[in-house]
């Protein structure tokens, strides 16, 4: 029997946000965490196999081979609605503007 280990996976909304702690065999993937949480039956909108995984804030390049450790969160990442240098610049225009 394999050992088993402690680990969070996150997601979030701007309406919601949510942090289930799951327990998988210890050499679990991070996708396998993700998967064993059960985060879409609570988004339901969420592909497991193309949305975009980290660990801690740290994007995770392979989440189907990533190997994760106990104590570890698995972080499920939304698109983004715009480019963050564009929201820089859209915030400098503005400032400027009412100048």
């Amino acid at each position: 029997m394999a050992d088993l280990i402690k680990v969070e996976v996150a997601y979030a909304t701007p309406e919601k946000q949510l942090i289930l702690e799951v327990e998988v065999n210890s050499g679990a993937t991070v996708f396998e965490a993700a998967e064993a949480s059960g985060i879409t039956d609570h988004f339901p909108d969420i592909e497991l196999s193309s949305v975009p995984m980290g660990i801690f804030g740290k994007k995770v390049a392979k989440p189907k081979t990533e190997v994760i450790q106990a104590g570890q969160r698995v972080e499920l990442y939304r698109p983004l609605l715009i480019d963050p240098k564009q929201a820089r610049a859209n915030r400098a225009a503005k400032k400027a503007k009412e100048e």
